[in-house]
């Protein structure tokens, strides 16, 4: 099981200052869909130097475009992507297509409710899904064991984003996901170096 920290909606040099605290506990830096709006590709590159021993994902929430933005975000350094799961069918094929040997696709089930998509998706080639509250939904509730039920059975890997906390942490593991996002519970934390830690114990 990953930890994989959501660097979003903050400064280039916040994200260097998380990453210095917390390198030693995180696998995979996410650099986030407004961090990217904000600096580009230039932030991906940036963060592939600085970190060269971590995976790093690209938050780039592709929709369409799949193959130009898929070798952008990986040709920038970027290990995985991201596509939506309300894409295009075309869109996700050409995004696995274009990844194939040089990175991994993850896809994003923000909104998707039915299992019937995620073992539609695995008819066409996605092995790696991210469970995912969005920012806006968890007013409602974060990620609980409920949340799994869309992804049972269906063969993918998983990784579970979404209002994840050092409270809900011990639920979400025994769910046994392959990666847990954290974003503001270790970027917004007084000290997020114990905050890693503590996620990192957890899924341990």
């Amino acid at each position: 099981m990953k930890l994989q920290v959501a660097l979003d909606r903050m400064s280039r040099e916040a994200c260097h200052s998380v990453l210095e605290e917390t390198k030693d506990y995180v696998d995979i830096i996410e650099v986030g869909t407004g961090v990217i709006k904000e600096y580009g590709m230039d932030i991906v590159r940036d963060l592939r130097e600085s970190y060269p021993h971590h995976e790093i994902l690209a938050d780039m929430k592709t929709c369409d475009a799949g193959k130009a933005e898929t070798l952008q975000a990986l040709e920038a350094g970027a290990d995985i992507t991201t596509v939506m799961a309300f894409s295009s069918e075309a869109t996700i094929k050409t995004c696995l297509e274009a990844a194939h040997g040089k990175g991994r696709v993850m896809i994003d089930l923000l909104g998707v409710t039915e299992r019937s998509k995620v073992e539609r998706l695995r008819s066409i080639g996605v092995d790696f899904v991210s469970l995912h509250i969005g920012k806006d939904q968890q007013q409602g509730g974060g990620i609980s064991a409920e949340s799994f039920s869309v992804v049972a059975e269906t063969g993918v890997q998983v990784a579970v984003a979404g209002g994840v906390s050092l409270k809900t942490i011990d639920e979400v593991v025994g769910e046994k996901p392959d990666v847990v996002i954290v974003g503001s519970g270790i970027t917004k934390a007084d000290d997020p170096k114990g905050a890693a830690r503590l996620f990192k114990e957890a899924m341990t």
